[in-house]
């Protein structure tokens, strides 16, 4: 019982989990919890980019999500340092209360 999934199979977990992410970072009030939304639509994305390389028999996408997600490696260690520091500031990740970047 080997059944192949397909192309649209990749596609709707991809776009599933693009609109999980994106309705997170809209009605989610933690800087924290937006950020790892903000990373699953990033993963969502490169999940499409090796669906379609993989239906098309090339390695492009599949390169492509290599550098992507080197990127993101560093890209997540700046973003929580950011958030450390907003925490250490103000003591608060919440959007709401850090409304303005000076004090």
């Amino acid at each position: 019982m080997n059944a192949a999934i397909g192309l649209n199979a990749y596609i709707l977990v991809s776009l599933l989990l693009f609109v999980i992410g994106f309705i997170g970072v809209l009605l989610r009030k933690n800087t924290l919890v937006i950020y790892m939304c903000l990373e699953l639509m990033l993963l969502a994305s490169t999940l499409a980019l090796v669906a379609f390389s993989r239906f098309n028999g090339t390695l492009d996408g599949s390169v492509f999500v290599f550098f992507i997600l080197t990127i993101a490696a560093a890209e997540v260690a700046v973003g929580l340092a950011i958030i450390v520091a907003l925490f250490r500031k103000r003591h608060t990740v919440q959007v709401e209360e850090l409304t303005a970047l000076k004090n």
